[in-house]
């Protein structure tokens, strides 16, 4: 199991919001690239960004504090916030992030999910924002009527290869994560399952990678310590 660490991006800082909330915002860093490096020197090889203002604008403002993160590690990025065009996704993939992930777009406009998944492959992942069970878009303040495990399936027959399912009730929580929800996943899916929200100690990791998932995004933990990034790399492997 890979591990992502996060580095979630507003007005060029490293930030963590609770629960998706922007009025919990709390800044960590005022150098993200030091923080991706720190990420490299324990292990990682992996990056999970999100670009919190293109959430918001459908823009890329943070674009170019990502690619200096590219240009200077050797890690894995994937980026998702607000990219809702093919302009988008080809600004992202010409800075050398290796995959582009698809939120409320992936919902709302379903032309461009078939475009993007038909021209790019493997470099489009979809992320599954679960309320209740259902989708949610918008940044998580909207719940859709799509039925989360319905939408899964549907993503696997046209052909998107990675998933990032977040039980938004955990992000940020500190509460463990949702591991009966990712078990069901794996049990029903054939893809790429990325785990995110509320992996909160070594015992999430460790359970895991015990259900064979592909990742695991590792967010809070970190910033506050509770986990040890170079701990956690190696319990995954």
């Amino acid at each position: 199991m890979l591990i992502y660490p996060a580095i979630d991006l507003y007005e060029g800082k490293a930030v963590r919001l609770l629960k998706g909330d922007y009025a919990q915002m709390t800044v960590y860093s005022d150098h993200p690239l030091e923080i991706a490096e720190d990420f490299q020197k324990a292990g990682a090889t992996c990056l999970h960004t999100v670009d919190l203002e293109g959430a918001k604008s459908g823009e890329t403002p943070n674009l170019e504090v990502i690619r200096h993160i590219v240009r200077n590690t050797d890690l894995f990025t994937e980026v998702g916030g607000g990219i809702r065009s093919m302009q988008v996704i080809e600004r992202y993939l010409d800075a050398g992030i290796g995959r582009v992930i698809l939120g409320t777009a992936a919902v709302t406009d379903r032309p461009f999910l078939e475009r993007a998944a038909a021209d790019y492959k493997e470099k489009i992942a979809v992320g599954v924002d679960i309320k209740d069970g259902y989708v949610a878009i918008r940044g998580w303040t909207e719940k859709s009527e799509l039925n989360a495990f319905d939408f899964c399936k549907d993503l696997q027959q046209l052909g998107i290869r990675t998933i990032i399912c977040t039980d938004i009730s955990r992000d940020g929580a500190m509460k463990g994560t949702n591991v009966e929800l990712y078990d069901k996943l794996r049990e029903m899916l054939d893809m790429q399952i990325i785990a995110s929200g509320g992996v909160t100690d070594m015992n999430d990791i460790i359970r895991l990678r015990s259900m064979d998932l592909y990742g695991a995004i590792i967010g809070k933990a970190y910033y506050t310590g509770a986990i040890d990034l170079k701990e956690a790399i190696a319990a995954a492997r």
